[in-house]
């Protein structure tokens, strides 16, 4: 798990979103509630607070997004989840009926449930995947990292591993360095499709 340096055409959703997720979470209104969550333990209120971030995140890039708690209307059928996904990201007055979406983001803190929300993602057609997970600590991050690589990543060949991209982020968050808000708590780690690793994103924090 070393350094990723970006460098592709692929950069701008990215560090785009990367730098609106950023944004949500920086005010103290955002901020201390998901610390005071993290600390206690209250997990399903740490998801329910940065679902919302991610939503605010995706309307900050005038895409409009659909979650548990947040309708959307826009395509034909409106609804909050779309898929099965936790969120999800379409392209904001589109004129296409049913159109791909930007974007997907699954949140699970389930230990046996990550793996199958990695592969959720890397399922959808979309410009940008993201999974978030939450651990105690850094060594529970890194076993989590190494433990949807193996159950996962190692079982594609290297032609399947090539029909994906580095577009699909992994972001770990943990109490981590309590004063460093948020970049002590959260970790971008970036899919490496020709090596089939996560790598940690060095274009963030």
């Amino acid at each position: 798990m070393t350094s990723f340096a970006a460098s592709s055409w692929n950069e701008q959703i990215v560090e785009s979103w990367l730098a609106a997720f950023t944004d949500q979470l920086k005010p103290h209104a955002v901020a201390e509630p998901l610390r005071e969550a993290a600390s206690s333990g209250s997990l399903g209120e740490w998801t329910r607070l940065l679902t919302a971030a991610v939503v605010a995140s995706c309307e900050q890039l005038n895409w409009s997004a659909a979650a548990k708690g947040h309708k959307l209307g826009l395509l034909p059928k409106p609804g909050q989840e779309y898929l099965g996904i936790d969120v999800m990201a379409f392209p904001t007055g589109t004129n296409e009926s049913w159109p791909f979406p930007l974007a997907v983001f699954e949140l699970e803190n389930q230990r046996e449930r990550a793996a199958y929300s990695f592969w959720k993602v890397i399922c959808v057609r979309a410009e940008l995947r993201v999974v978030f997970a939450y651990r105690n600590d850094w060594q529970q991050v890194q076993q989590l990292v190494q433990s949807i690589k193996s159950e996962v990543i190692d079982g594609y060949s290297i032609e399947q591993r090539q029909t994906l991209d580095d577009r699909t982020l992994f972001i770990t968050g943990s109490r981590g360095e309590g004063d460093t808000f948020p970049y002590g708590y959260f970790k971008v780690w970036r899919l490496n499709p020709n090596i089939g690793a996560f790598e940690r994103f060095t274009n963030w924090g």
